[in-house]
């Protein structure tokens, strides 16, 4: 079995660096292929309640077969619930969902101050008050901006979940979070599929004998970037997960960093209205 490497957060835990993304996949669909991506070696599952797939996840980790202690889920507090009692009945239907007494890691979805205003600042407050609880053994963040990370207070979240892909590299934040101690989490790493298509990772894809998703995650994880590939195709699911027994040369590297292009595929979460 491949051992993904394991990054070391500011809290003294560990994370899988290589996770598997369940955005967009529906409940009745995301227990097979989390059963799947469990049986290719997959041992870190990203959702979140908004993905509407919970309770589908809890019955694959109950079916799976793999112990809890080896494996690390991460779930999200949607934005209609910064408020403290609402967060904390939030976090309780998710565990409930999941069939879980704990997830390994928590985090606010979006700092949502379009709709809610400064409420994320409270949502950090309570998932403070779940670590210290235990329904959370750690916490973090998902697309906070450089201000939204500076008016949160009390613990530095372990991470901060944003978008990152080769066309929207976001150095400057990257570099920022790394200056905290905060880890980076890519979501939407190939780009929603759009990076797929470009010819430069095809070529560089080519010249490995790789596909273009194996060669855009491979420069996740040498950045140091904990990345989420998601996909529902067994075949897929296995390729995203086969990315240990090669390396990208410095050159190589430095060539998809010059790929950025500012091409944000998601919503931006300082006009994100929802």
């Amino acid at each position: 079995m491949t051992l993904v490497p394991e990054i070391t957060l500011h809290d003294g835990t560990t994370i899988p660096q290589l996770a598997f993304g369940t955005w967009q996949v529906p409940d009745a669909d995301v227990t097979p292929a989390v059963l799947h991506a469990l049986e290719t070696g997959y041992r870190h599952i990203d959702t979140a309640a908004i993905y509407g797939n919970e309770a589908g996840v809890g019955r694959a980790i109950a079916q799976g077969g793999v112990a809890r202690e080896d494996l690390y889920v991460t779930t999200k507090l949607w934005n209609d619930a910064h408020q403290k009692a609402d967060a904390r009945r939030a976090i309780e239907t998710s565990l409930e969902k999941l069939g879980l007494d704990h997830v390994d890691l928590y985090l606010i979805h979006w700092p949502s101050t379009v709709k809610y205003g400064d409420a994320y600042i409270e949502a950090w407050d309570a998932l403070q008050e779940f670590k210290a609880e235990g329904l959370a053994t750690s916490i973090g963040v998902s697309n906070f901006h450089a201000h939204h990370l500076d008016a949160i207070s009390g613990e530095v979240p372990v991470v901060n979940q944003v978008e990152v892909h080769p066309t929207f590299t976001q150095v400057p934040l990257r570099t920022l979070c790394e200056e905290k101690g905060i880890k980076v989490e890519s979501w939407s790493p190939l780009g929603s599929g759009a990076d797929l298509g470009n010819g430069e990772l095809a070529d560089i894809a080519a010249s490995f004998g790789r596909s273009v998703a194996q060669v855009i995650i491979r420069w996740h994880l040498q950045h140091g970037l904990i990345v989420l590939p998601k996909s529902v195709t067994p075949a897929r699911i296995e390729e995203n997960f086969a990315v240990f027994d090669f390396e990208l040369d410095a050159d190589t590297m430095a060539r998809i960093d010059g790929l950025d292009a500012g091409n944000r595929v998601g919503s931006n979460p300082d006009t994100a209205g929802f």
